[in-house]
């Protein structure tokens, strides 16, 4: 078996000590293993944003709401962010990744506090098995707060990212108007309990795994923030819990997967789920991924919407500030699947 790595990075470990074992450090208890074997081939919802500002709009607030209520997960195509903005914010990501080391290790940092960071696996600091992910952690909103501490090398990294997120940033308000709309609340209710907002994102680099039976990219969690938009290359890899099994959710070209997060569970009292999904890994191809977090900001405080409580109904989770979540759910390391337990009504 291979020794545990000293390297800081795991794609430095992949491409430089070319192993072809599975460090031990990174290796799963046999019960928790990803049972690739056991994994079926779905579809989740896909949803056509074309009409979100049309008369049909209706008919669009109906399809979020049964794919928010069924699945916690769904597709949307024709979601106005550029196909150019998207490619380049691609190409951008696969350049950083393909820097040299001691380049890449100028962003590093195992410090969760810290808003624009390079590290590998979750959260090194606290947890007993790794992860087979590289990231680069940025907060992204609002963008002049924090564009000065991204990367300056490639070249084109600040402009490319800077242009996505606030694309995207724009497709997170539209979707979080329409998840609110289909709760039955104002347009506007959820936009509110945000605080001044904020919005993370995560670049993903998952090396090829030469055992990834073995291991994860991420073992299964829920999001912590309100939703998640994914961006994803062509390599396959993300994997949802569905009806007692892991759903393999292949990519489909020019659309975004988005999922509902934590905070909107809460918020619904429970009638939308934050559902659990994990990043697994294979040993021919690298994979890349971008989610981005729509998240309230650390002030904002976050409770089930009063207009969704009733007496048949009573409030599931108590009201908290984001900032007592978030801390939660860092410390934990992705040790349990939710933090959501620790914040139910009494």
């Amino acid at each position: 078996m291979a020794t545990i790595t000293k390297r800081l990075l795991l794609s430095d470990l992949v491409s430089t000590d070319k192993i072809d074992q599975v460090p031990s450090n990174y290796i799963r208890p046999i019960t928790q293993r990803p049972n690739l074997q056991s994994v079926v081939h779905d579809s989740i919802p896909l949803i056509d944003l074309h009409n979100l500002f049309g008369p049909n709009r209706g008919q669009v607030i109906d399809q979020i709401g049964r794919a928010c209520r069924d699945y916690g997960f769904f597709q949307v195509k024709n979601h106005s962010v550029p196909e150019l903005t998207i490619s380049n914010m691609m190409q951008t990501t696969r350049d950083f990744f393909n820097l040299p080391e001691q380049e890449r290790l100028k962003n590093y940092s195992d410090d969760p506090q810290k808003t624009t960071r390079l590290s590998t696996s979750f959260n090194v600091r606290t947890e007993k098995v790794a992860n087979w992910r590289d990231y680069l952690r940025l907060h992204c909103y609002p963008i002049e707060n924090f564009v000065h501490e991204w990367p300056t090398n490639p070249t084109s990294f600040r402009a490319h990212v800077a242009e996505y997120c606030t694309s995207v940033r724009g497709l997170a308000v539209q979707l979080i108007e329409a998840i609110s709309e289909s709760l039955g609340l104002e347009k506007e209710y959820i936009g509110r309990q945000l605080g001044k907002h904020a919005q993370h994102m995560a670049l993903n680099y998952y090396p090829p795994c030469p055992q990834p039976d073995l291991t994860y990219g991420l073992p299964g969690h829920t999001d912590l923030n309100l939703i998640t938009i994914l961006l994803q290359d062509q390599v396959p890899g993300l994997q949802v819990w569905r009806n007692g099994h892991w759903v393999a959710v292949d990519p489909v070209p020019n659309t975004f997967i988005i999922n509902i997060g934590d905070q909107i569970q809460v918020m619904s009292n429970d009638k939308y789920k934050s559902v659990l999904h994990r990043a697994v890994v294979n040993c021919d191809k690298e994979r890349i991924s971008i989610p981005t977090f729509y998240c309230p900001s650390p002030e904002a405080v976050i409770g089930p919407a009063p207009e969704l409580v009733t007496d048949d109904e009573p409030a599931v989770y108590m009201q908290f500030t984001y900032e007592e979540y978030y801390e939660k759910f860092w410390n934990r390391g992705l040790a349990t699947e939710s933090c959501l337990d620790m914040f139910m009504a009494t």
